[in-house]
């Protein structure tokens, strides 16, 4: 759990998505949806939206269950890129998982499309 904690307070003071998602993509293939939520907003922040894109596919690759707070950090991050046609991409992944549409995820979709 120390470990978990740690690894999140680094990926969080990692300001620069890039910064995030090289240290994401070295960590094993342990990693949870729950490791990447923080390195996916600080690309968000940043306007990064390729790169929390990536980290997203990577844990698809890694085949770890996903979650809502992740869909929702990718497509803020789309939303943010102005990449609506990725935003309703996932928002249609999340439909096909069986995943609830919430508030947050259709707000950022909708705003992706302004």
């Amino acid at each position: 759990l120390s470990d978990a904690i740690t690894y999140n307070a680094v990926i969080s003071a990692c300001a620069k998505g890039e910064q995030a998602l090289q240290l994401c993509s070295a960590t094993s293939a342990n990693s949870t949806w729950t490791d990447m939520s923080p390195a996916m907003r600080s690309c968000q922040t940043c306007g990064r939206w390729e790169e929390a894109l990536q980290l997203f596919h990577l844990m698809v690759r890694r085949q770890v269950k996903s979650t809502m707070a992740v869909f929702n950090a990718a497509i803020s991050a789309c939303e943010k890129g102005g990449e609506w046609e990725k935003a309703l991409q996932l928002l249609s992944v999340m439909v096909k998982c069986k995943m609830k549409l919430g508030t947050i995820s259709c707000n950022a979709a909708i705003s992706a499309c302004e």
